[in-house]
């Protein structure tokens, strides 16, 4: 596994990958936060905050991640090397969660840049130091748990095809549903009495309630829980077209 999480890394670095990923998170965000005028601007809404922050992050995750991710099995199933990584000793969910950490690892280190824009707002108040910190702190952890969903549904939609385009953009469908999905399915007509439990269901109502700065174990498993029966799911395919070839 850990051989494979090396292999990733080196790949993200020695391409643009990895130096693309963080700067388009970086840019987006310092552009929206400080330089783009409006609502979100800090300086225009007068309130030493990061909302915008971890309001436009969640967003620019949705296109970012599903980018890493979406060559990570596609590619190996294009290029045929698939067979020569079943060919060493090691199992499926190694392959997988290998890739995955890959992704996760990338993802935390587009976030630590991020304790500038802290270190900015936490001093530029009016009343130096006065920002929320365990409410902060709470926002990064549900941001950083909200990538790691994206990423195992971008390694999913990568072991789906062989194609990187189609990967991608299956990718994006299946975080767009997790995070938004179930809130705008929860408002159909049908399921009024059921609204709250439906809403429970997407990631998006957990992520909130993280960012509150509350870490609840109920918030946490649920998150874990998907990645874990994603990545699984992934594994399952995998062996699926491994018999499926051999036959």
């Amino acid at each position: 596994m850990f051989a494979i999480f090396r292999k990733e890394i080196s790949g993200f670095f020695s391409s643009l990958t990895g130096y693309i990923v963080i700067i388009v998170f970086l840019l987006v965000n310092s552009l929206f936060m400080w330089v783009f005028p409006g609502e979100w601007n800090i300086f225009d809404c007068g309130y030493a905050g990061l909302g915008t922050l971890f309001f436009l992050s969640p967003w620019v995750f949705l296109f970012l991640v599903p980018a890493v991710t979406m060559r990570m099995i596609a590619e190996e199933k294009r290029l045929g090397t698939i067979e020569l990584i079943y060919s060493r000793p090691i199992t499926e969910r190694g392959i997988i969660y290998g890739k995955y950490l890959a992704s996760v690892f990338l993802v935390l280190l587009a976030l630590l840049p991020c304790l500038i824009y802290y270190i900015s707002v936490y001093l530029l108040g009016e009343s130096p130091g006065n920002l929320d910190k365990g409410g902060t702190l709470g926002a990064f952890i549900g941001l950083f748990f909200l990538a790691s969903v994206y990423a195992s549904a971008g390694i999913f939609a990568s072991s789906l095809t062989d194609n990187q385009v189609i990967a991608f953009i299956i990718a994006v469908l299946i975080c767009f549903f997790l995070f938004m999905g179930f809130d705008s399915f929860a408002y159909l007509p049908g399921l009024k009495n059921l609204d709250e439990f439906v809403i429970r269901l997407g990631i998006n109502e957990h992520y909130k309630s993280i960012s509150r700065g509350v870490l609840d174990i109920k918030d946490v498993a649920y998150l874990v829980a998907v990645v874990v029966i994603l990545n699984e799911a992934t594994r399952f395919h995998l062996i699926s077209r491994k018999w499926k070839n051999k036959s």
